[in-house]
Parts: structure tokens; sequence; C-alpha cells
């Protein structure tokens, strides 16, 4: 058979073994909005032209229910007639076998959306391994120290200068050293925290706070129950923070165990009483450290913590008004009474530097000490030699209130002079007492505890001035 004339008309009834130029030459005869091409070869291909000149593949066949099945193939060229008689043949193959192609996609379609989830939940499931991995090992190399030093950090604007730096002095390593407040030991102690600052804090467990409970309760109860609750504080803000609350173990220094090790701590009795007070000051006077002889008799007659009279600065002295500033860890500070003889000590002691109580000694390095230790040791032998047993540093403070009573000075008076939180409604926010009507109570206590004494001063004598030592 002849084949057809490249530009004889095309008849579209019938199938034609299509070619390029077949089908580069079909077009829509006028009067018809479109005309099908059909393939001899591939039973149910054809090309669809349209009037506006588009060339679509489709694939045409019925099922075996009798239902009309169409499918879209593409736009030719872009889909070349090798394509196309694939496709149509893979969907001829699908329709003879009474398979309907839409139901097969369809479920080609879900069991692709389900391996594909899987997939996803596979790599979820990975990611969160790795994630797992990633924060036990995060939570591994968390140590207390580390925690610790955040906590310092955080909570230091909130603190005062004196409770923060009993926090550090809770968790330094010791070690140090020196001859002086050492107890006979020539290096400085660690703090009772320091031996739980190398762990981790996933291993903060119950027995090991009453591990350390049980070595720290029997060694220096006192301290290590200051260290308890200081630690109890930190796990409990531990558990607030997002990086630690996983795995900080808050309850573990709550149990029975360690707060039966830690015990209670005893009240304390130890103070001056009125008939000891000549022998005292007797005493304490006679101290060959003029500068412990002063810090001394400044705690008795001030009733303020011998911590707070060791960090008397000299710009706490103000000489005009005559006041006193005590860095306080109830308010932060409050002004007491300068008073006379108190005055007298005070500007009788050499200037060496800022403080007050300066030290003029040079530690293990060469530099110079600020302030002198809380002088334990000198005042025992003080009191050893006044026939005084059992007197504390704090014992003073204790005597200042005790003391009082005898003048029968109204306890908010006291209170606000040692630095005691008010303890009644009244107190707290109607009762303010400036400065000058303090003076009125104070001087009087003071006049009377040196009467008591037998020290003979002229309150009305000017103080000595400030020396200035190299």
């Amino acid at each position: 058979m002849a084949r057809p004339s490249k530009t004889a008309p095309i008849d579209y009834k019938a199938p034609h073994d299509l070619t390029y130029g077949l089908l580069e030459r079909a077009a829509c005869p006028d009067g018809a909005p479109f005309v099908l091409l059909r393939d001899s070869d591939k039973k149910g291909l054809r090309l669809r032209v349209t009037k506006a000149g588009g060339k679509h593949w489709q694939f045409e066949t019925r099922l075996r229910g009798g239902k009309l099945f169409t499918r879209a193939l593409g736009e030719w060229p872009t889909i070349p007639l090798e394509k196309a008689r694939e496709k149509a043949h893979e969907l001829r193959g699908m329709t003879e076998q009474g398979i309907d192609p839409r139901l097969a996609e369809e479920r080609q379609q879900a069991a692709e959306a389900e391996a594909a989830r899987q997939q996803s939940e596979e790599a979820a499931a990975r990611e969160a391994a790795e994630a797992a991995k990633a924060e036990e090992a995060r939570q591994a190399a968390v140590t207390v120290a580390d925690a610790w030093a955040q906590y310092l950090q955080e909570r230091r604007p909130q603190w005062g200068d004196r409770h923060y730096a009993d926090h550090l002095a809770l968790a330094k390593a010791g070690g140090k050293v020196t001859n002086r407040g050492t107890r006979g030991q020539g290096v400085t102690m660690a703090g009772p925290l320091h031996s739980l600052m190398g762990k981790r804090l996933i291993d903060l467990d119950a027995p090991t706070v009453e591990a350390w409970a049980a070595e720290q309760g029997a060694a220096r109860p006192t301290s290590a129950r200051l260290a308890w609750r200081c630690l109890k504080a930190f796990l409990a803000w531990c558990a607030e923070q997002p990086q630690y609350r996983a795995f900080a173990p808050v309850a573990s220094a709550k149990t029975k165990r360690t707060r039966e090790a830690l015990g209670k701590a005893a009240p304390k009795t130890d103070a001056l009483l009125k008939e000891q007070m000549p022998a005292w000051f007797s005493a304490v006077r006679n101290i060959s450290n003029p500068t412990i002889a002063a810090y001394l008799q400044v705690i008795l007659l001030t009733g303020a913590r011998p911590g707070e009279v060791l960090e008397l600065r000299w710009e706490d002295i103000n000489t005009r008004w005559r006041g006193l500033t005590m860095r306080d860890k109830v308010e932060g500070e409050r002004v007491i009474p300068l008073t006379p003889y108190v005055s007298h000590l005070i500007h009788g002691l050499p200037r060496r530097n800022e403080w007050v109580f300066a030290s003029g000694r040079l530690d293990a390095e060469g530099r110079p000490v600020d302030t002198i230790t809380q002088p334990r040791k000198p005042h025992e032998t003080a009191c050893q030699a006044a026939g005084i047993d059992g007197l504390t540093l704090h014992g003073l403070r204790r005597s200042f209130k005790s003391l009082t009573e005898w003048l029968e000075i109204p306890t908010g008076v006291v209170a606000q002079i040692m630095g005691h939180k008010p303890s009644a409604t009244a107190e707290k926010h109607y009762t303010v007492r400036p400065l000058d009507l303090l003076r009125v109570h104070h001087e009087r206590i003071e006049a009377w505890m040196l009467e008591q004494a037998a020290v003979k001063f002229d309150a009305t004598a000017e103080p000595g001035k400030l020396r200035a030592v190299s």
C-alpha cells in the first residue's frame, strides 16, 4: 500500500500510524471545536487537536463494567509519541486485567503516603533518640559546681554582700596556706558544700546528700545546717530552671535521715552578765592589739553582728551627723548612732586602708590583708583571764539585748539598733525612729554599760583624729 502524501488531507475518522510529520500537520477543521487523531498502533491512544491549536494526548477505553475511562497524558510535543504509547500500553494492560487505573493510582498514592509517613516517623524517632542522647550527655556534663555558679550569678542582685559571700564560702576549696584562723591546721578548711561541687547534678540523690550530712554534721554541725538550708534553696531553684528541671533532684535534701544527721540547733544562751562587765572590759582593753580590743568593744556596745562590724569602712563613719552605716543582712543597710565611746575607739585606730578594723598583716603571697579575721582566740584568752566561760563573739551581740533590759529600753528601739526584723504590725508600718531619737536611747545604754564596767570616759571630749598609717 502506498504511503499517503504528506500534503494529503487527514482522515480523522480512521486510525493512523502516527508519525512526527502527521502530528505536526494535524489541525482542527473549520467549524469544529476539536478533532481526534487516533493511533492505529496503540488502541485507545489519540491526539486531541483544538481549534486554538492545542495538541494533547488522551487515552480512552471502556472498563469491564462498560464505564468509559478517559485519561489525559500531557501536551505534545512535551510528551513525545514514544512516551505517550508507553503510557497507553500501561493503561490498556491494567484495564484488560479488570483494574481501574484510577483506583490503582489511589492505592499507590496511599501506599506512597504511608511509606512517607513511616519514613517521617522513623526520622522523627531517630531525631528524638539523638536528642535524648544529647540531653543525656548534657545532663551528664552538668556538675553541681556549674549550676551553683549560675545560681549565685542569677541570685546575686537579690542578695546582700554578706549573703553572697556566705554562699561563696560554703563551696570554697580551702587548702590555702595560712597561720591564722585554721585551728592549728596551717591551711584553710574547705567549705561544707565543697565535697559536692565536683559531682554531677543528676547524681546528687538522697543517699549522697545523707552521706554528706552525716560527715559534715559530725565535724561542724552549725556550718553544716547553714549549708543544708542553702543547698535546699539551690535545688529548688534548679527545679524552676528549664535547663535543669528534668533532672534536678529537688527532694534529695529533704529526707528524714539528712535532718537527723544534722540535728537541731540548740538555743544559744551565752551572754555577758552585768557583774562580769568590769572584768571583761579590763581583760579586753589589755589585749595587745588595739584593733582587736576596739572591735570586741564595738560589738558589745552596738549589738551589731560580728561580720557587720568587721565590714565597717571609713566611709561608713558619719562624724557630722554621728551615724554608723551597717551593712545589714536583713534590710541591706541600717544607720545607727555613733555613740561617744564607740567614736573614741574608732578614731583611735590607724587608717591603713578603706577598712576601719584593718589588718597590718600580709598574706602568704605578700599582699596586704584587708581586715582582721574574727578574733575568736584573743577573745577566748581575754575571757579566761576575766574568769568568763563560753562567751562567743555572737554572745556579745546577745549581751547587748539582755543588758538593755536593765534600763527598760523600748523593744523596738533595741531591735532597730541591732538590725532585727520588726515583730509587730505597729513596728513594721507606723513606728519610724530617726537617728537622733535612737541616739537618745543608745547613748544612755553606752553610758550605763561603761558605768557598770567602771570605765572612766569623758563623753564630751573630742574624739581622736584619724591617723594615716603607711
